[in-house]
This record gives C-alpha cells, sequence and structure tokens, in this order.
C-alpha cells in the first residue's frame, strides 16, 4: 500500500511539472511573465517600454568576432543612445553557432562586407561569442536576447557554400524541396546564393533545433531567446514525398493529384491562384500547424531547462500575406477567416501561436517616407496592427530595417529624420521600439539620430 502511495505522489509531481512548463508556453493568464510596468493596469509609460537593437552576425563580425573590446565599445554606444536590450545573432544563416551546444558546430568564418569588397571573416578566437556579450552587456546594465536563424541549414555566397546541409551528406533529406516551373527540386541543387532551409516538418529537424535551443537556455545568465526565421522558406516549400504524407496524416486520406491539388508552380503570396486548387486553403492551413507546433514544443523545452528567461520570435508585421511562409503570428483570439477569407480556414485562427511568446519583435519594415500611417506597409500602421492581432498574449515590440531597400538609397537627410521619427511611430502605438541593425548605425554614424528619437519619446507625455 505505501508503495502504491508513493508511485501515485511520484506521478503526481511528474504531471504538474508537465503542466507547469506548458502553462509557461500557452494560454498565459494576465498575470504571468511580469514585466516592469504589469503591477499597474494602466498601459506603461514610454519610459518604462524596453528598446531592443539587434546585430546580425555576420554584418558585424569584422568588428565582433574576434575582439571583445570591440563588443564592449559598441554595446556602449547603444546603451548611451537609450537602447535597453540587445539581441545578438549566434545562430547565423549558415546554420552554426556562436554558443556553446553538445550538438551544433562553432562557426569558422562569415562573409561581410568591408571597404575592400565582400570578404571572409575567420573566427580565431577560442573564448564564448555569446558570454562575451552577456557580460560585457550586464556591466552596462543592457538585456541580451541570443537570436536564432532557426530553419537555416546552410548558406551560399560569392565566397562559397558553408552549413550542415553541405557538410554531412546524410542531412540532405533534411532540406526542404521546393515546388519550381521545373518540378519538385532539393533546395541545395539549385545553383543560387541565400540561406538553405531545412524542411520543418521534419520530426529529426525539429528535434535537432530543440536540442540546440535546450543547450542555450541553459546559459543562466542569458536573458531571453529570439527566434528569427522560424518558418518555411517561401510558399513553394516544402513539396518533399515527407511533408506529402504528413498533409495526408493531418487531412486522413491520400491525395492523389499532388502537387496540383495542392499547389501550382509560380504562385506567390498575395496573388492567390485562380481557379484555386482544392487543397490550397487546407495546405496553408496544415503549414501554420507545423509551425504552431514547433513553436509550442520549442518552448517547452527552452522552459523546461530555465523557467525564467523570456523566450520570443522575430516576424514580418505584413500579416496579410504571411501566410506565405507558414506563420500564423496572431493570437488564437484573431479570427483570421473573418478577416482574410481569400486564404484563410476557420481552423487557421487556431493555429495562432502568439499565446505560446514572452515577446513578439515585428519588423514593421517600411520604407523612410511611409514612417506615420494606420495600414501596412507604414512603420506606426505595422506596430498598431499587430498589437491588435496579438490582443495582449504578448508584448510587442515594433520597428525599422534602417539599412536595405529605400533606407538604402534614400538621401541622407531622409534617413535620419525618418530614423528620429521612427521612435515615436512605434513606441507609441506597441510596447517598445525596435531597430534591425546596429550595423546600419554604425557604417553612417546615425546614433545621434536615434538617440534624439528615444529621448523625445521618453520626454513625451
Amino acid at each position: 500500500m505505501k508503495n502504491r502511495i508513493s508511485h501515485f505522489i511520484h506521478l503526481l509531481l511528474i504531471s504538474l511539472s508537465i503542466i507547469t512548463i506548458m502553462t509557461s508556453c500557452g494560454g498565459k493568464s494576465d498575470d504571468d511573465y511580469k514585466w516592469e510596468w504589469d503591477d499597474d493596469k494602466e498601459k506603461p509609460v514610454n519610459s518604462e517600454k524596453p528598446r531592443f537593437i539587434w546585430i546580425d552576425a555576420a554584418a558585424n563580425f569584422p568588428d565582433f568576432a574576434n575582439n571583445k573590446e570591440n563588443i564592449t565599445r559598441d554595446l556602449t554606444l547603444a546603451k548611451e543612445a537609450g537602447f535597453t536590450d540587445v539581441v545578438v545573432d549566434v545562430r547565423p544563416t549558415n546554420g552554426d553557432i556562436l554558443f556553446n551546444s553538445k550538438v551544433g558546430t562553432q562557426v569558422k568564418w562569415l562573409g561581410a562586407w568591408l571597404p575592400s569588397g565582400y570578404t571572409k571573416i575567420e573566427r580565431t578566437a577560442t573564448w564564448d561569442y555569446l558570454q562575451a556579450f552577456i557580460d560585457a552587456g550586464h556591466e552596462l546594465g543592457l538585456k541580451i536576447y541570443a537570436g536564432v536563424n532557426t530553419f537555416a541549414g546552410g548558406n551560399t555566397t560569392s565566397l562559397g557554400s558553408d552549413g550542415l546541409l553541405f557538410r554531412d551528406a546524410s542531412k540532405q533529406q533534411w532540406a526542404t524541396q521546393l515546388l519550381t516551373t521545373s518540378g519538385i527540386v532539393n533546395t541545395l541543387d539549385q545553383n543560387t546564393s541565400g540561406s538553405k532551409f531545412f524542411n520543418p516538418v521534419n520530426s529529426d529537424v525539429q528535434n535537432y533545433l530543440c536540442d540546440l535551443l535546450e543547450d542555450l537556455a541553459a546559459y543562466k545568465n542569458l536573458d531571453g531567446i529570439i527566434l528569427d526565421r522560424g518558418r518555411f522558406d517561401d510558399l513553394d516549400s516544402d513539396f518533399s514525398t515527407y511533408t506529402k504524407k504528413k498533409f495526408e496524416e493531418y487531412l486522413g486520406y491520400s491525395i492523389s493529384n499532388f502537387p496540383n491539388d495542392v499547389m501550382t508552380a509560380g504562385t506567390k503570396a498575395g496573388t492567390l491562384p485562380s481557379p484555386m486548387p482544392v487543397y490550397f486553403k487546407q495546405w496553408l492551413e496544415f503549414r501554420a500547424k507545423t509551425i504552431h507546433d514547433f513553436m509550442e514544443k520549442a518552448c517547452i523545452r527552452v522552459k523546461n531547462t530555465n523557467k525564467d528567461i523570456k523566450f520570443g520570435v522575430y516576424v514580418g508585421g505584413w500579416y496579410s500575406t504571411y501566410y506565405g511562409v507558414g506563420v500564423n503570428w496572431a493570437s488564437p483570439k484573431y479570427n483570421t477567416a473573418s478577416a482574410y477569407p481569400a486564404w484563410a480556414t476557420a481552423r487557421y485562427q487556431d493555429y495562432g501561436y502568439a499565446d505560446q511568446m514572452d515577446i513578439i519583435l515585428i519588423g514593421a519594415y517600411a520604407s523612410p517616407t511611409r514612417v506615420y500611417g494606420t495600414n501596412e506597409w507604414s512603420i506606426q500602421g505595422f506596430c498598431s496592427k499587430a498589437v491588435d492581432k496579438i490582443k495582449d498574449d504578448a508584448i510587442v515590440i515594433g520597428g525599422p530595417d534602417i539599412g536595405n531597400g529605400e533606407w538604402a538609397t534614400s538621401s541622407d537627410a531622409v534617413i535620419n529624420q525618418a530614423i528620429t521619427q521612427s521612435v515615436d511611430a512605434a513606441i507609441n502605438a506597441c510596447d517598445g521600439y525596435f531597430l534591425f541593425d546596429m550595423i546600419h548605425l554604425k557604417k553612417k554614424n546615425q546614433w545621434e539620430y536615434v538617440k534624439t528619437g528615444i529621448n523625445n519619446a521618453l520626454n513625451s507625455k
């Protein structure tokens, strides 16, 4: 009898532990994950809202790969400009890592632009790259998040190809297969540059990534983890036999005319096929479920390792076409089918994953002439619409990419003014401010313009 009671108590404790982890990754109440302002029911004033800056691994590698002093120097500049939180990219687009892990491969080199051209930057230092940012950041009073290019498995540039998918022939079945006008092809067989994606449907891929995230969460002084590229490569991905089988299992029956009854080659997000293939909308639903379920699994693994660490994602703010990468970053309370009946099923709403997140960084990547507005493709509009869709399930932090597109071609006067105004537009429309990327501020020494914007926002009533 005593053994039965002990066994029952043991099972009860295990069950309570599992419930605690599950609760922390979904179905959060208003009191979960308290931030600085949560003691008040009113929205926080701007001075209490976090200001995030992103540090891309490759672009900043010439400064940081082998030099701790440069890390301290530039984090000091970020602090002085008014930033409070830093996302340091520790799994760049080749899929290798810049943190300690029992399963990942350390970055040996990355390509970066120097005055002399696109150049291979080798890492010869042996100190822990992520820990150096944690130590320097915390010394300055900054919070440090690790950024992860999630489903990236390799990268091809003019300097060559690198990453797990290129090094390990046994992992080629992990690579996504794309629907092209020439048929279904493995992404590794395409002679194109850029990041080479894993197939997010593949359970071995998901387990490998969760192992990496578990090692990352073990950094006890790390403040949070932000997943980037937690998605499919694009709408043409993934059409492998593996994914076909999983989709058929989801439907409960076989498809005889694959892929034509799912999607036709050349279909682009935002331009729906006509006539629409019979399973197209269910295919979008299935892909959103795939990413939702991975995020839930990843959150559980992270929180089980470190219950205090923040867990979040970066996503593009263009929700109206973000179905193209298989992501529903809205709250499950948001009725996607009502807003977008042309492509969303009634069940698409069920796979909104905002309630799995502590924080969602919104890429409000409008042009420097579209800072203010109420719709998508303005910085302010991206942020306000994201808040409406996320519905308080997570903290929403939005802001611009200040170095690409029209930001790279507009006059300095236009860009400088837009940087300053972007703080006001974003921080008053959501729960904070986000800027991509540090390298852009450094190249043109534009720190003063973001500092002015932050100071103005902090001093506003």
